[in-house]
């Protein structure tokens, strides 16, 4: 029975409203990939530290490990953005660090398709009109 007492923590630290599901949902929702990174086609992590006081707000954001490209501060500001549950101690008011990982991935390849009409003029013979010519091409981003 001392074993369990040793287990239990005594103080709650704040938690994401929804869990870990809804916290990457968030991330996914709001996450803006930077025109720079996109441009120099820069993927991977940032680490960011963060403190969650006892009422939920997130403060003291700070990179860990960084990949630049304007990644970097979009990771801070997703980060301050955050609202945790507010947490209630008995009167001990509470700080809590924790650290999260930010990917950054780009956007999947995207077809695009342009429509190209012929510069030939209605054939006189039957009066058909010229037909548009549809290719597809595939940009990377």
């Amino acid at each position: 029975m001392a074993d369990q007492r040793k287990k239990q923590k005594f103080l709650k630290v704040p938690q994401f409203t929804g869990g870990k599901k809804a916290f990457n949902d968030f991330l996914k929702e709001n996450i803006v990939y930077p025109e720079e990174a996109i441009q120099a086609r820069v993927e991977g992590i940032v680490v960011v530290e963060f403190e969650v006081d006892d009422n939920g707000h997130v403060t003291q954001a700070k990179v860990l490990k960084g990949i630049g490209f304007g990644c970097d501060e979009e990771a801070l500001r997703l980060v301050k953005l955050l609202k945790y549950e507010k947490v209630r101690n008995q009167g001990v008011r509470l700080r809590s660090t924790t650290k999260t990982n930010i990917h950054f991935r780009l956007p999947a390849q995207t077809m695009l398709q342009y429509s190209v009409t012929p510069e030939k003029t209605a054939d006189k013979a039957t009066g058909a009109q010229p037909q548009p010519v549809v290719y597809n091409y595939t940009i990377e981003f």
